[in-house]
């Protein structure tokens, strides 16, 4: 049997989900979970509508409804209808020197035996020089592409 999560707005919240929809200045998703929310408002005029009423009206599944529902009861309005930003930090592998090689790379002439410079390559020659321990060809791949650099 799964647990319940039971949304009573108050009537500050109310108000703000309903500007946020008037508005509609706000993400797709975001308009969703706050139509989720003020559907599901089971405080007194609320219009406690059950999860097939929600699920047709908006086109989401019940895991959906589920989730604004579970978060709005656990953490808050905010968290409900805000994405939750990811915890991980990410490394950046390349720094401005190494950037700066892998377009004199690029913009170079090829290896011997080689017509074109592909990712690959671009890879295994900055780790042989040196300038990275170590380095996908995805992250050259982006970063060419954050350059307007092309290989083709």
């Amino acid at each position: 049997m799964t647990k319940k999560y039971i949304v009573k707005l108050s009537d500050s919240e109310r108000e703000t989900l309903e500007r946020m929809v008037k508005s509609g200045h706000e993400s797709a998703r975001t308009l969703t979970r706050v139509r989720i929310l003020l559907k599901s408002d089971a405080s007194e005029g609320g219009p406690r509508w059950p999860y097939a009423k929600i699920c047709e009206a908006y086109d989401v599944s019940t895991t959906t409804i589920t989730t604004a529902r579970r978060t709005y009861v656990e953490q808050g309005m905010e968290a409900a209808i805000r994405r939750k930003q990811p915890e991980r930090e990410y490394e950046q592998t390349l720094d401005g020197r190494a950037e700066a090689h892998l377009i004199a790379l690029a913009c170079g002439s090829p290896p011997e035996g080689q017509a074109h410079w592909t990712l690959r390559l671009l890879q295994t020659r900055l780790v042989e020089l040196g300038v990275v321990e170590s380095v996908s060809h995805e992250t050259v791949r982006k970063t060419l592409k954050k350059m307007n650099l092309s290989l083709g």
